[in-house]
């Protein structure tokens, strides 16, 4: 099958008049422009990807997926919902868990926390706090005898200033009634270690202990604040929430890791979608740039694009030939650019190339995650772009009279 004489043409404009000096400048520079927005636009989205990602692993590494609460406060019979759960769809593991807020004292040094009661066995399973852990032992909280222990993260030791073997006083406002009022619950605790999450909210926040002694300091008698649920796929965690509630009916409900982090995602998706549209605009440029390029290659080409239609060439045939060579600057300039933020954020996880500081973002280096969905959906915008970039002057060379550029030859 003989290949259309447009496919020649166009290739050959895309060429220099001079023979043996392969493509011409302005071409050069034109299937640059887009290489280099479609490189910059693969980077930062594959950047924000990575913090994505690693925001993720953060908040998965202390949450569950999946919890199950009670509308009307504590959950009593826990073990039994817990058996109606162990056989529910993509359900790995379970683990109950007691909630409260108490303030964790040492000396002068005083701070509101959230205390977590689990059962390190249950937890283990379920979250992967027990990764996090730097210093101590997890299984020491599941000990009753002598000084409960407690795990507290990082920041919130630098902050008290204690260490593992420390003892800090916790202190709980609802006591009992005495004789001048309400009167605070105390208790000692021994820091029987150290996690870092690598976020904030948690390390400065969050203290854990047996759920034994947590339900004892607390008064809930033998209730759970709520059960956590760890699931097979991560992204059915919605199916699963709304799944838990039919299964166990009013007035127990579930709520899954995207719906209690709702606010940031979505501020990280919209995000996203903004720098998306911003860089953009740098293969627009890029597309003003080829539609420059071709508009002065009808102006040069004026004579032969004259000699083609008097020898029979259709105004769809001029179109195609300006159409293609813009296509193809396009599709090559989109090429080089994949190529180009591939190995950008290639160089910057396997080298570690921009270093951030870990003790303020909580990240070693800038990291990047490059998503096919990213790819596909920035290589067929800039071809996309590239292409209608084509269609006003192409349409020019096609509506060209070649009578006057013919007229003193």
């Amino acid at each position: 099958m003989p290949i259309p004489y447009q496919v020649f043409v166009a290739l050959r404009y895309l060429k220099s008049k001079k023979r043996h000096r392969g493509l011409s400048i302005t071409t050069a520079i034109s299937i640059g422009g887009v290489a280099v927005g479609v490189m910059a636009l693969l980077v930062v989205l594959s950047v924000m990807s990575g913090f994505h990602q690693d925001l993720q692993e953060k908040i998965l590494g202390v949450s569950a997926h999946v919890i199950v609460l009670d509308y009307k406060g504590n959950i009593e019979d826990y073990k039994g919902v817990m058996d109606k759960l162990k056989h529910e769809p993509h359900v790995v593991s379970q683990s109950p868990f007691v909630l409260g807020q108490v303030m964790v004292s040492v000396g002068e040094r005083a701070q509101g926390v959230v205390m977590r009661g689990i059962e390190p066995s249950l937890e283990a399973e379920t979250t992967e706090i027990k990764k996090h852990l730097k210093e101590g032992s997890f299984e020491e909280l599941a000990k009753t005898d002598g000084m409960p222990g407690m795990l507290m993260g990082r920041e919130l030791a630098l902050r008290l200033g204690v260490v593992t073997g420390d003892t800090v006083r916790i202190i709980s406002p609802i006591g009992k009634i005495g004789p001048l009022g309400m009167l605070p619950k105390v208790m000692d605790f021994r820091v029987a270690g150290i996690f870092e999450i690598g976020m904030f909210e948690y390390d400065s926040n969050l203290v854990l202990t047996g759920m034994k002694q947590a339900q004892d300091f607390l008064e809930l008698g033998d209730a759970v604040t709520g059960i956590e649920l760890k699931i097979d796929d991560i992204y059915k965690a919605r199916d699963v929430s709304k799944a838990v509630g039919k299964t166990l009916g009013f007035p127990y409900y579930g709520r899954d890791w995207i719906q209690m982090n709702k606010n940031l995602f979505s501020a990280l998706k919209l995000e996203k979608l903004v720098m998306f549209v911003i860089l953009t605009l740098i293969v627009l440029v890029a597309a003003f740039n080829i539609v420059s390029t071709l508009t002065m290659n009808v102006i040069e080409k004026e004579r032969e694009i004259a000699i083609m239609k008097a020898m029979g060439a259709s105004r769809k045939g001029i179109m195609a030939i300006f159409m293609l060579q813009g296509f193809l600057i396009g599709l090559s300039g989109t090429i080089i650019g994949l190529a180009g933020g591939y190995a950008v954020g290639y160089l910057m996880n396997t080298y570690e190339i921009i270093k951030l500081p870990a003790d303020v973002y909580y990240l070693s280096h800038l990291p990047a995650r490059m998503k096919l969905s990213d790819f596909i959906a920035v290589s067929v915008s800039a071809v996309i772009i590239s292409f209608l970039a084509t269609v006003y002057p192409a349409w020019q060379a096609a509506k060209l009279n070649p009578i006057e550029p013919l007229r003193y030859e």
